[in-house]
């Protein structure tokens, strides 16, 4: 599980860097403005929700346990 959190964490960061490269490299000397950088930040949202989804299935599942700071009551 730890592997697959990494993972998806890797890919939101990287479609947020290619959003960036998009960003300052679309529409420069004349060139028209693409949907490239739309098309990158809408995949850092759906791999937002991927993994949101993916961490709420394997707590229900027991996969994952919740650790840090105890209740007190």
């Amino acid at each position: 599980m730890k592997l697959l959190i990494g993972l998806a964490f890797l890919l939101i960061i990287g479609s947020l860097a290619s959003a960036l490269v998009f960003m300052m490299r679309d529409g420069r000397n004349g060139k028209p403005k693409t949907n490239n950088m739309v098309r990158a930040l809408a995949f850092r949202v759906g791999f937002s929700i991927l993994l949101f989804v993916c961490i709420l299935v394997s707590y229900k599942l027991g996969w994952i346990q919740p650790t840090g700071v105890p209740i007190v009551r």
